[in-house]
């Protein structure tokens, strides 16, 4: 079983449109947590009112972070695998199907990100770029699943916008680091790396499509170019940066990308 953790700060038109899909597009039974990280927008605690009786809310007393919050779903969600959403995204028929039977193929697989509008080398149709938010996500969604057979291509990390995450691999690698990377940047491709170095693989689950509004882009690293996360980052691994630029140049996705954006532009 899959558990999807949703951390909420603030940000409530955004964080409905999240919910709103979420809820139409799982099933009644599926295991939801979602944390307000002491929301100050009055808006958000009268949302999580609303949210469906079976899933779980929890608002923190005080703001812990994004991943002092991901760490508590992770917790909450016990011996299963989890699924990261942010409260920026907008999730479309399939996506969850797609991500577990990806999950099932390889028992090496740590992590699992879907293609997006906006998530650096999960982008289409521009690789590495932060995409407008699509018009139509739900075409964008049909299209990765007719397209044709995925290819599920390893990546060097995740990216943070939606990470599916397997619970063998958190038992074995831990948490995210909070202390390093408290202010939520770089949290993923360090918890990425420490998997890779004990012998797991992450990829693209390339039949699954989950818009992402996003912020500004910090490129391929997902981190703020000369930040803190980065510096730290790159001290643990100094090959980092190196693997990001290698996948990017092979750029594995190209033709599957070409074929997805004809599925999308064809209507079929």
């Amino acid at each position: 079983m899959t558990v999807i953790i949703v951390p909420v700060f603030n940000a409530p038109l955004e964080t409905r449109r999240c919910l709103d899909a979420l809820a139409a597009n799982i099933d009644r039974k599926q295991p939801v947590i979602v944390i307000d990280d002491a929301s100050d927008d009055p808006a958000v605690p009268e949302l999580m009112e609303t949210l469906p009786q079976s899933w779980t809310r929890v608002r923190n007393r005080n703001n812990l972070g994004f991943v002092a919050s991901a760490n508590l779903g992770i917790t909450m969600a016990a011996e299963h695998d989890v699924i990261l959403l942010n409260a920026d995204t907008r999730v479309t028929p399939g996506w969850l199907e797609a991500i577990e039977h990806c999950r099932d193929r390889d028992a090496s697989i740590a992590s699992i990100t879907p293609l997006t509008n906006n998530g650096e080398i999960a982008s289409i149709p521009e690789f590495c770029q932060p995409n407008p938010w699509p018009e139509h996500p739900d075409d964008w969604a049909r299209a990765c699943r007719e397209s044709g057979a995925p290819e599920y291509p390893e990546v060097p990390t995740a990216v943070g916008f939606c990470m599916f995450l397997r619970r063998a691999c958190i038992d074995a690698v831990g948490l995210f680091d909070e202390q390093a990377f408290g202010r939520g940047y770089g949290e993923e491709n360090d918890w990425c790396m420490r998997a890779t170095e004990a012998g797991w693989r992450h990829v693209l689950c390339d039949d699954a499509f989950v818009a992402h509004q996003g912020g500004a882009s910090f490129g391929p690293l997902g981190l703020k170019p000369g930040g803190e996360a980065m510096a730290t980052l790159l001290s643990r691994y100094p090959d980092y940066m190196d693997r990001v630029r290698a996948f990017i140049e092979a750029d594995p996705m190209a033709e599957r990308r070409e074929q997805i954006i004809r599925a999308y532009r064809s209507g079929g």
